[in-house]
């Protein structure tokens, strides 16, 4: 009876120790991803007043992790039943994902003009606080794809059993990790005037980091604008890139950086114009 008690508690020692190997492969895998993942919610959690920046962080933290929730199954599933459709479904989360920075350029080149700007204030800043959650989870949400399929391809020769442990893993702490250093990142400036705050000798070295914290938080939120864009750009053209067999061979003499930038510009851009112009058309027939 103790034989076999100390016999299962080996082969739950080895299981752990295959699943701490696989999971740094896999952390490995998806780590380019990660920063991707990392610049664009960055970019996303940022611009919200000081007061609601950890609240407005937290809602969209309980929507990634309600993804990974519903992305985990699914991709466990089709995994073992419909694994061809798991490429069709990466390649429209990367027609979305370029969509989102085309018209982000867009919006930079050519500003939209409130005509009600400011005639509501309290309502509108609570209605694009929102949307700007909705558009976060779902922005983490593709990501969240390209994360679990990416893992769950590094572990694909192994048993379920050990797929469901590593993925899911990894899914937990990716998520953990990026939203917890974004947490610090958008919470620059109060660390830098509690520092100061530490003593009264403005030459001090604690002193000069905490002045630097703050001089730094709007460079850097003002840059993960651009880190955030140009982030879902390479993801978008990755996806393409490493599912289509022409445009993989076609461009292999150039940088990946530039290929998938490239790539991930024009069906953005692509993209945009349809959706541009049926809105339009939309518009149209709506006012006849």
């Amino acid at each position: 009876m103790a034989s076999g008690f100390f016999a299962i508690l080996d082969d739950i020692g080895a299981l752990m120790d295959d699943v701490v190997v696989m999971s740094k492969i896999t952390t490995k895998k998806t780590a380019s991803i990660l920063g991707d993942d990392l610049a664009v919610t960055s970019e996303k959690a940022s611009g919200f007043d000081s007061s609601r920046e950890l609240p407005v962080l937290w809602a969209i933290t309980k929507g990634s992790f309600l993804n990974k929730l519903i992305i985990l199954p699914i991709a466990f599933l089709l995994s073992a039943f419909l694994p061809w459709s798991i490429q069709y479904i990466l390649m429209l989360g990367g027609v979305y994902l370029a969509y989102e920075a085309a018209e982000k350029i867009y919006e930079f080149f050519i500003p939209h003009s409130n005509k009600n700007q400011e005639s509501n204030e309290d309502k509108d800043s609570q209605t694009q606080e929102k949307k700007k959650i909705k558009s976060a989870i779902l922005t983490d949400f593709i990501l969240s794809i390209e994360i679990v399929i990416i893992a769950l391809g590094s572990v694909i020769e192994q048993t379920l059993l050990m797929q469901i442990i590593v993925v899911s893993l990894v899914s937990i702490l990716a998520t953990i990790g990026v939203y917890g250093i974004v947490a610090l990142i958008v919470r620059m400036d109060d660390v830098g005037y509690k520092l100061m705050g530490l003593n009264d000798n403005k030459k001090s070295l604690v002193n000069r980091v905490g002045a630097l914290l703050i001089k730094a938080l709007p460079k850097v939120i003002k840059s993960l604008g651009v880190i955030g864009t140009l982030a879902l750009l390479m993801v978008s053209g990755g996806i393409f890139l490493h599912n289509i067999e022409f445009l993989h061979h076609f461009l292999s003499a150039w940088p990946s950086l530039l290929s998938e930038m490239l790539i991930g510009l024009v069906v953005g851009a692509l993209t945009f114009l349809v959706v541009s112009l049926f809105l339009r058309l939309k518009v149209l027939v709506l006012s006849n």
